[in-house]
């Protein structure tokens, strides 16, 4: 059967979008297939994907492009750097969907980087028209565009119903980051 790589669209306020591209990354994995994940906004922070991809290599690497979570408490980067890590995850994503080695390629917290103007829509957009006809395209990330969205062929929002921080408590390891 031929391969049609569908574009999917994992966004809203809720938890779980880069967790859900990491489980299809996960499942692709199971048929022998290769891809790449690019951080758009994660950085210097450690979190458990840097080292779950690690049990995937050599199917699945990850690239963290970005200089870390833009504009909260403890960032004191200059937004100009937040800038240009973004257009450098744009570079290496343009290379990635062209990659006719790669079967799935995931663009985490994509939609952030457009919201927060680190990059526009139209660089996504372009993103998803370079894309080699059988790769499958993820991209992750609250506030996506109706432009974006009218591209995705699946598109999940993510609906925070409660979240254990409401309660006072902290984000927990292995399950928050």
């Amino acid at each position: 059967m031929k391969r049609v790589g569908l574009i999917v669209v994992n966004t809203g306020g809720g938890k779980g979008k880069t967790t859900s591209a990491l489980g299809m990354m996960l499942r692709s994995c199971g048929y022998d297939m290769k891809g790449v994940m690019i951080q758009f906004i994660k950085g210097s922070w450690f979190y458990g994907e840097k080292k779950s991809f690690i049990r995937l290599a050599p199917n699945f690497k990850l690239i963290t492009a970005g200089r870390g979570f833009v504009g909260i408490l403890d960032d004191k980067l200059p937004r100009d750097e937040h800038k240009v890590a973004a257009k450098k995850a744009l570079d290496i994503s343009l290379k990635e969907v062209r990659n006719r080695e790669n079967d799935v390629v995931v663009l985490d917290e994509i939609n952030y980087a457009v919201n927060l103007g680190l990059i526009s829509e139209d660089d996504v957009i372009f993103i998803i028209e370079q894309k080699y006809p059988s790769v499958h395209l993820i991209l992750t990330g609250n506030f996506a565009t109706e432009k974006i969205i009218e591209l995705a062929d699946t598109v999940t929002e993510m609906k925070e119903i409660k979240h254990a921080y409401q309660k006072g408590k902290k984000a927990q390891i292995g399950i928050d980051y």
